[in-house]
């Protein structure tokens, strides 16, 4: 037996709307975080302290490390570092790790 299209359209959309609010949900880690803070976590990579964490160099985010869970070019995803928190995509960490 199939489904009639209007069913299958109007099932779709509700799990895609609920796919969506789920992923927004998610809160943002807070760079004073405790952990965030240690790992040196910022939202946005260019204010990485270079000093004090000498591994940092340009180009580094998020976005194209190998513990970001997004899809490149994701403004924010989630982090196996920071469960059930996002991080943005622009941001920086001292765990950050080349994608392979």
């Amino acid at each position: 037996m199939t489904l009639p299209r209007r069913v299958f359209l109007i099932t779709t959309a509700a799990t895609c709307a609920t796919v969506a609010l789920g992923a927004r949900a998610q809160t943002m880690v807070d760079e004073k975080d405790a952990q965030a803070a240690a790992l040196g976590y910022v939202a946005d990579a260019t204010r990485a302290d270079a000093a004090k964490f000498p591994k940092y160099a340009a180009g580094q985010s998020c976005g194209n490390c190998a513990v970001f869970q997004g899809k490149a070019g994701d403004k924010a995803g989630n982090c196996a570092l920071f469960a059930g928190k996002q991080v943005a995509g622009a941001g920086w960490c001292s765990a950050w790790a080349k994608k392979a």
